[in-house]
């Protein structure tokens, strides 16, 4: 049975509707209203999201690829609005709405006491719709409407608290960063119209093959291969998207935004179009060595020395945000060795586990009354229990410990490394590996300093006036003493827990099911094309039989006693004796130093662009508008005429005698002129 087109448009239209409603009426429906009527369409988009998959899966429904509106025609070249649904965007519309539904009830409890409810629902039913758009499309120029899409509404939501300076430099770094990826991700849709003269997906990638051979003549001695042009190009965008280094820099800052937008936004959608958009790209990228690469050694990079930074970060939502560059890393690494499906395979579990962590860090920030400080906590699983027990969850997930679905994904991502011998594969390896051990350090860190040991929090009675207040306490020697509240923390309520809940279940369990399938099993048919030569997953596939016995052979890996390794010396530490933390911070302090300034990325671009853009500003400014064009032009042609007139203003004496002698000086410079032109 084909799938409908009604059905496709409610899809991506329904989080629409609700985004206007909200937006527009947000006073005359109120609270209540704004928040139902954007739930009541993500509810309506997930049901039909997984209807969708489970027809294009096990219905027997065809891949649906038509153009429904046409945009414009000019000459040959056709712009359309269309959708294709195959397996790959039917498993992305459905992780997309699923987590974008739970943030939105989770944020009935988060965004409870602030002034921008309706406004909050309407931005993030807008981003849902964006994110649709981008994963439906078959077209280059629509993919384009909705990649641009999202980094909009990305940026209206980093900067929701608009009166906060810091929310206001987060939004606009990220706005600029991705304005550079993006220039990118047009060259490259440029360059695919250039060379195949298309814009739809289906008809470049059945043409890909003839940019075999083809080169982009730059000078007469300077050609580059077509393909490799194009795939760089692209990936531009994806580094801008799905921060890679070094367009890294705006995603930690993010985290100014309020939480929900952290787990919708940096962990489950957003960053993931350009993993999405790579795997989509799949017949274009297969033609270019050079390409892979780049891919594979920027996604390598990005997975070892972003999660360093990880380690050293005390606020609780910037760790899971270093944690989220360090799985894209992991992502653009599956990219790069040509295992597709494993990058959106762990794209897939990594957007449970991630979102779940982030709404746990939310529902721990309600608690400590917006205290986001991890040294200020402590203790916090007894008044937690289901937050705590989430959370673990979603740390196990994301430490890929045996059975859990980031260990699935994960761990077949570092194998197929393994088996690649692209250049650049052994470098690759190595990163990913000593990953491992970063992430469950950072990760367990984390787990122990916020809800293990003792209390670093001293609850206090009200003042006079019911205002309790937290003071930021430092002793004699800088030290932090423990922060101030004035009642004791409690579980969130339940439109926070219930979420957290319903991601912990897939991030404890997805895997045991979809992991053959997905991994080895071809499942997603013609979405992903690798060539022969290239296909890592089947040589790792060789030695997977089944999830239970992969489980059991994962607690022998080397990857499992990084963990257990990183999980024995963050116990030792954090809960029996933390004193050796500050002496282990001693004994390394350059490399501490290089990580709290995180390898001075930011310093050194704002120096560069922002002081550099500042200077360039002033030089065209004093140099270029005030000395040439006031200075020259304007003021210099004025003061020019007037000199002029000065002068010609003392023939002008008013003696007839004066005016005598010029009429005949000139009748006879005249008269002489006619005599010369005459001989």
């Amino acid at each position: 049975m084909e799938l409908s087109s009604s059905i496709l448009l409610t899809i991506a239209l329904a989080p629409l509707v609700g985004c206007l409603l909200a937006g527009f009426f947000g006073k005359q429906i109120g609270r209540a209203g704004a928040h139902s009527v954007t739930i009541l369409g993500l509810l309506i988009s997930c049901g039909l999201s997984f209807y969708v998959l489970y027809q294009i899966t096990a219905g027997g429904a065809p891949v649906y690829n038509h153009n429904l509106y046409t945009w414009f025609e000019i000459g040959k070249y056709t712009a359309s609005v269309g959708f294709l649904i195959d397996r790959l965007t039917a498993m992305m519309m459905a992780v997309v709405t699923f987590v974008s539904l739970l943030v939105h009830v989770y944020t009935i409890g988060y965004m409870a006491d602030d002034d921008g409810y309706q406004r909050f629902f309407s931005y993030i039913s807008l981003f849902t719709f964006s994110m649709l758009m981008l994963v439906m499309s078959n077209n280059f120029l629509q993919l384009f409407f909705g990649w641009e899409a999202v980094g909009l509404v990305s940026y209206l939501l980093i900067g929701f608290w608009f009166k906060r300076p810091t929310a206001i430099f987060a939004n606009l770094k990220a706005f600029l960063v991705n304005r550079v990826g993006d220039f990118g991700f047009l060259l490259g849709i440029a360059a695919i119209l250039y060379f195949l003269g298309t814009l739809d997906y289906a008809t470049a990638f059945s043409s890909a093959p003839t940019l075999i051979g083809k080169t982009l003549t730059l000078t007469q001695n300077v050609h580059w291969d077509a393909a490799t042009v194009i795939c760089i190009l692209l990936f531009v965008g994806a580094m801008g998207k799905s921060a890679q280094v070094p367009l890294h820099v705006w995603l930690p800052d993010s985290m100014e935004g309020p939480t929900p937008i952290s787990a919708l936004i940096h962990a489950a959608t957003m960053v993931t179009a350009g993993i999405f958009m790579v795997a989509r790209m799949s017949p274009l990228y297969e033609l270019s060595e050079t390409a892979l690469s780049v891919v594979l050694v920027i996604g390598a990079t990005g997975a070892l020395f972003t999660g360093l930074i990880g380690i050293v970060q005390n606020d609780i939502k910037r760790v899971v945000a270093y944690s989220t560059l360090s799985q894209l890393g992991y992502m653009t690494v599956a990219l790069g060795v040509s295992a597709y499906a494993g990058a959106v395979f762990h794209l897939m579990t990594h957007a449970f586990f991630k979102a779940l962590l982030f709404l746990g860090a939310g529902s721990v920030i309600i608690a400590m009354h917006h205290e986001q400080d991890m040294r200020y906590m402590g203790g916090l699983r007894k008044y937690m229990p289901i937050t705590w027990i989430t959370m673990w969850i979603g740390s196990l997930a994301l430490v890929a410990f045996p059975g859990t679905a980031g260990f699935f994904s994960k761990d077949t991502i570092i194998e197929a490394v393994g088996e690649s011998h692209r250049w650049g594969a052994h470098y690759a390896y190595f990163c990913v590996m000593a990953g491992v051990f970063v992430t469950a350090t950072y990760t367990f860190r984390q787990m122990y300093l916020t809800f293990h040991g003792k209390e670093r929090f001293t609850v206090v009675h009200d003042d006079h006036h019911g205002h309790g207040h937290h003071v930021d306490h430092r002793d004699d020697h800088g030290h932090h003493e423990a922060g101030i509240m004035h009642e004791t923390p409690k579980e969130s309520p339940w439109v926070v827990t219930l979420p957290l809940i319903l991601l912990a279940i897939p991030s404890l369990l997805v895997g045991f099911f979809t992991a053959k399938p997905m991994l080895f099993g071809g499942w997603f048919g013609g979405a992903i094309k690798v060539s022969e030569a290239n296909d890592v997953l089947g040589e790792v596939g060789h030695e997977f039989h089944d999830a239970i016995h992969q489980t059991l052979s994962g607690f022998a890996t080397l990857p499992f006693v990084l963990v257990a390794l990183a999980f024995l010396i963050t116990t030792y530490i954090y809960l029996f004796n933390p004193s050796v933390a500050d002496r282990v911070r001693r004994v390394f302090q350059p490399l501490y130093h290089v990580l709290q300034h995180k390898y001075w990325f930011d310093a050194v671009y704002y120096i560069v662009f922002a002081r550099g853009g500042i200077a360039l500003g002033r030089m065209f400014w004093k140099g270029g508008d005030a000395a040439v064009i006031d200075g020259v032009l304007i003021d210099g042609s004025a003061s020019l005429v007037q000199r002029i007139a000065s002068s010609v203003r003392r023939l002008q004496s008013g003696y007839l005698y004066h005016y005598a002698f010029a009429m005949i000086l000139g009748l006879i410079l005249l008269m002489g002129g006619y005599w010369l032109v005459g001989h």
